[in-house]
C-alpha cells in the first residue's frame, strides 16, 4: 500500500491533522492513511478522560477538532446545547467532554477520515528510494510523507512504586480500563499527584470513598496551561525560535512558560468543596517508600510519617515524549537530529524533522509534545494540534475552494 501521507497516531493531534489535510488541501482521502493500533480515532483520549472522571475540558471552546475557530460554538447552538459551554472566569467558556466528543465525531464523519484508519501500530520508519517505508505489525506501508503524532510518553510511575509486586493495591490512573463512574473503591484511597488529572480523579472518587489527595506542592490554580499569546506562531517566532535549535535554553523557556501541575480554578473549588463535606483530604507530602501490607498499601513520606490505604492510584503524568518506543528507532534509522531530552529538532517553519547531516528533507513531520522545542509550552494540547495543522496545511498547499466545515 502506498499513500501521499501517513499519519502515525489517531489521537487529538493525528485526528486533527488528517481532518485538516482532507478538508483544506487537494489531498484526496485515498491518498492518506492513519495508523492507529486501537482501530478507532480518539479512543485513547476518550479512555483517559473517562478514567479520571473529566467532565469539562480545560481548553476553551475555540480549541477543537473542526476547521473554523467557532465551529464548536456553532455546533452547540444549532443543537440547543449552549449550557455545555461552561463559564470560566477571565477565560473563554469551556466545553463539556460530551459536547467536545460529539463535535469531534461530527467533524470526523464530515471529512470521512474514520474510513482511513488502519488498525496497526507503526514499529519503524525507514527510507526506500524516494519514499518512506512505515513498518507495521501488519506489513509495510509506503508514503511520500509521514506525520508523527504519537502523543505523550508512557505513564510516569514513581521510583517508589516500581518495587511493589504486581498484585499490590497500587495502579496508575492511565492503566485503568474501567471508567471512573463504574469503579467500586473499597476503603480509603490515596490519589498521588497535584495536577489536573489527580484533582479530577480525587473529586470523583470522593463521591464513593474517603480520599486523600497527596501532592508534593500546594495546589495551584491556573485557568490555562500557558499564557494565551503562546498560542500564536508569532510569539514562538519572536521568543523561542531565535534560540539555538535543540538547546537546553529553548527547553528552559518552554518549561518556564508552562503552568505545570496547575488546576483550573473551577476544579480547585470542587476539591475544596469536597474537603468541606469531609469527603476529601488534601495533604502535602512526598512518598519516600512503599510496601504492600496485607490488602493495603503502606506509604512512608519524606517527613517520616506513615499511612495505610486500601488502594493508591498514581496520577503522576507521563514520561518524556521521546520515550515513546517508536521515536528512538525512527531517529536512528533516518539519521534525524534530536536535542535536549531527546526531543525532535524540527524545521521551525515546516515542522519537518531535521536530519543530522542537514541534507535533503526527511519527509517526517512532527506534531505534539515531541515537537515542544518548536511548538512551545502548548505543544501537547488541542491548541498545539491546531497550530501544527495550520503549518502542515500550508506545507502541502491550501486549496482555494471553501473548506469542509464542522457546522
Amino acid at each position: 500500500m502506498s499513500y501521499g501521507y501517513v499519519v502515525v497516531g489517531g489521537g487529538i493531534h493525528g485526528t486533527h491533522v488528517a481532518h485538516r489535510l482532507v478538508s483544506e488541501t487537494d489531498l484526496e482521502p485515498q491518498d492518506l492513511a492513519i495508523l492507529e493500533p486501537r482501530g478507532e480515532l480518539l479512543a485513547s483520549f476518550r479512555e483517559k478522560a473517562r478514567a479520571c472522571g473529566m467532565g469539562t475540558l480545560r481548553s476553551p471552546f475555540v480549541h477543537h477538532l473542526g476547521v473554523e475557530p467557532f465551529d464548536l460554538r456553532d455546533f452547540a447552538e444549532a443543537r440547543d446545547r449552549e449550557e455545555e459551554l461552561r463559564p470560566a472566569p477571565d477565560h473563554p467558556r469551556r466545553p463539556s467532554l460530551s459536547l467536545f466528543l460529539d463535535h469531534a465525531r461530527h467533524a470526523i464523519e464530515r471529512s470521512g477520515i474514520d474510513a482511513l484508519v488502519i488498525e496497526a501500530a507503526a514499529t519503524g520508519i525507514d527510507r526506500e528510494g524516494n519514499r518512506l517505508r512505515i513498518d507495521t505489525e501488519e506489513g509495510p506501508i509506503r508514503a511520500e510523507r509521514c506525520v508523527l503524532a504519537v502523543g505523550q510518553g508512557p505513564p510516569r510511575q514513581p521510583d517508589w512504586a516500581r518495587g511493589l509486586s504486581e498484585d499490590a493495591p497500587l495502579s496508575h490512573v492511565w492503566d485503568e480500563s474501567v471508567p471512573i463512574d463504574e469503579r467500586e473503591p473499597a476503603g480509603r484511597v490515596c490519589v498521588v499527584g497535584g495536577g489536573v488529572t489527580a484533582a479530577h480523579l480525587a473529586v470523583n472518587l470522593a463521591e464513593r470513598a474517603p480520599v486523600t489527595l497527596l501532592a508534593r506542592h500546594e495546589l495551584r490554580a491556573a485557568g490555562v496551561e500557558a499564557d494565551p499569546p503562546w498560542i500564536n506562531w508569532r510569539r514562538m517566532e519572536r521568543r523561542l525560535h531565535p534560540l539555538p535549535p535543540g538547546s537546553e535554553t529553548r527547553l528552559e523557556r518552554v518549561r518556564r512558560a508552562h503552568n505545570t501541575g496547575s488546576i483550573p480554578p473551577s476544579l480547585l473549588r470542587e476539591v475544596e468543596a469536597a474537603g468541606e463535606r469531609g469527603k476529601l483530604r488534601v495533604r502535602r507530602g512526598e512518598v519516600e517508600a512503599a510496601h504492600a501490607g496485607g490488602e493495603e498499601v503502606v506509604l512512608r513520606l519524606t517527613d517520616g510519617s506513615v499511612d495505610r490505604f486500601r488502594r493508591a492510584i498514581c496520577a503522576t503524568g507521563f514520561d518524556r515524549a521521546s520515550d515513546h518506543p517508536l521515536v528512538e528507532r525512527v531517529a536512528a534509522s533516518l539519521g534525524l537530529e534530536t536535542g535536549v531530552d531527546g526531543l525532535a529538532v524540527l524545521d521551525d517553519r515546516s515542522l519537518e524533522w531535521r536530519t543530522v547531516e542537514d541534507s535533503e528533507g526527511s519527509g517526517v513531520f512532527v506534531t505534539g509534545a515531541l515537537g515542544a522545542l518548536t511548538f512551545g509550552p502548548l505543544a501537547g494540547t488541542i491548541a498545539g494540534a491546531r497550530r501544527g495543522a495550520d503549518r502542515l496545511v500550508e506545507v502541502h498547499g491550501r486549496r482555494s475552494a471553501e473548506p469542509i466545515l464542522a457546522d
